[in-house]
């Protein structure tokens, strides 16, 4: 066998390959659900957005806490000891 056709074969085995793996991990269609499978889907993706909500308050508090303690290190006035405004 001469080398061409070879890596032709070998090209051709790599191609088959790729196709037929693509084939196996391709996604099969989700089974339809009942009543009771929507019913606690729903409730999984409230409780997960109830979850959601909460990390992103504590995430803000700490992000409130972090700025704080970085203005008052470096001196920088916040909003709560800023000089109060002249009046005429």
């Amino acid at each position: 066998m001469s080398t061409l056709k070879l890596w032709r074969a070998l090209g051709t085995a790599v191609v088959a390959c790729s196709v037929g793996a693509g084939l196996a991990f391709a996604k099969l269609p989700q089974a339809p659900m009942d009543d009771a499978a929507k019913a606690k889907a729903a409730e999984a993706k409230a409780k997960a957005a109830e979850a959601d909500k909460k990390d992103a308050e504590l995430l803000a508090k700490a992000q409130d806490r972090v700025a704080e303690y970085y203005k008052k290190e470096k001196g920088i006035p916040t909003a709560t000891k800023a000089p109060a405004p002249k009046k005429k």
